[in-house]
């Protein structure tokens, strides 16, 4: 079992708020990706090259490189230079993580991959400021190189921010990503401990019947149209090597809004449902699920609409602000043991077998719901009943 702890202190969060970008100041932003994309594409080069000589390139060479690429191009001079060692940086990162996965062996599924080059049509623009690389005057954000934008400020920033991300999404929008110092807003203790069992046919199965969490089903409900426009763009795709036409960017524009409301929808779902469940609880067990195999199974449509990994985030992410404790539980066997006596079936249970019974002590339940109180029990949580109160005299995980 491994323990999420009281949220730590030290914790950062990011904010993401909308721009309204002029047009000077889009035509400035897209100036300034344009050389830090140029810039990666050159150190994914060298990078290549030095792997077939054998010859290393770590943070050193890096830096180098764009030491000796910006005494040499006046073009790339220009541009500020915050944005371009916050990318060289985050090219080394990337490429230290591709060879450690190869080192340690990892299967080829897992491993994260070397660098690749940013295509021009492909790229979306993302710029990185560090504190030295930005400030906020009278409600705008100030970057480096002179360019200023407006910021929609939807709620105020806990505490001053250390560094943004500047980036344009696939409709075409700006936002700004700050990161922040956490702030725990603490709620009240509620004496109550809850076990969370993640499924498709619904998304969370929990202890308490009052929480469970039923398949939202936003990616259904939008099928129809999505269908429409992606028909629409099959019908303008431009051959290749040419320009799209019109009517191909209207139809490429409205499916990525559309895949953007569904994704704000499903978003929206996991954190009212989230901050329901930190309110009523003072400790959660969750299932450590990744639902990554379910991409590869029949199920995979139904899956990706449940968006089991956003409510996982959402929930860990909610319980860090309002300082609960989260135990994250391996899913190992969770569907074979019997929540009662600790009992394990002999054989796995198939997906269709959706009512446990205990070979040993005969117990009957609904097979998530034994699921989501085997949680409980792996956590040391141990329930009184099933709304997961906890036993007269039993101290609180916090005093624990």
């Amino acid at each position: 079992m491994r323990t999420d702890a009281q949220a730590e202190t030290a914790a950062h969060a990011r904010y993401t708020f909308r721009l309204r970008v002029s047009a000077g100041a889009a035509r400035a932003l897209e100036e300034e990706w344009a050389r830090c994309r140029w810039l990666w594409n050159e150190a994914v080069a060298r990078s290549k090259k030095a792997h077939r000589d054998g010859e290393k390139c770590g943070p050193a060479r890096l830096d180098k490189m764009l030491t000796e690429a910006r005494a040499g191009t006046p073009w790339l001079r220009e541009g500020s230079s915050v944005p371009q060692q916050q990318l060289i940086r985050d090219f080394g990162k990337s490429r230290a993580k591709a060879l450690k996965d190869v080192k340690d062996r990892l299967p080829m599924r897992q491993r994260a991959g070397m660098p690749r080059y940013k295509k021009k049509r492909e790229a979306r623009p993302t710029l990185n400021y560090t504190k030295r690389g930005f400030r906020l005057n009278d409600g705008r954000l100030r970057l480096a190189g002179g360019i200023v934008v407006t910021v929609v400020w939807s709620r105020e920033l806990p505490k001053p921010p250390s560094s943004v991300r500047v980036y344009q999404d696939a409709t075409g929008v700006w936002h700004a990503s700050f990161v922040a110092p956490a702030v725990i807003e603490a709620l009240p203790q509620t004496g109550r401990v809850i076990g969370i069992d993640w499924g498709v046919r619904e998304v969370a199965t929990t202890t308490s019947d009052a929480h469970d969490l039923p398949h939202p089903q936003h990616g259904r409900t939008a099928a129809q149209k999505l269908a429409k426009y992606q028909r629409m763009m099959a019908r303008r795709q431009p051959p290749r090597g040419q320009a799209a036409s019109k009517g191909y960017r209207e139809a490429k524009q409205k499916t990525a809004k559309l895949h953007a409301k569904v994704a704000a929808q499903r978003t929206d779902t996991a954190r009212k449902w989230a901050k329901n469940v930190v309110r009523d609880h003072d400790a959660l067990a969750v299932e450590d699920f990744r639902p990554r195999f379910l991409a590869k199974s029949t199920m995979a449509r139904k899956a990706a609409d449940a968006s089991i990994g956003a409510a996982k985030k959402a929930l860990v992410e909610m319980a860090r602000k309002h300082g609960r404790i989260v135990h994250l539980v391996h899913p190992a066997h969770t569907t074979m043991d019997c929540a009662k006596c600790g009992a394990r079936t002999k054989h796995a249970l198939p997906l269709s077998q959706r009512t446990y019974t205990c070979t040993a002590c005969a117990a009957v339940s609904p097979r998530d719901k034994n699921s989501a109180h085997v949680m409980l029990v792996r956590a040391g949580l141990n329930p009184a009943d099933a709304e997961g109160v906890r036993p007269v005299g039993t101290p609180s995980p916090q005093a624990a």
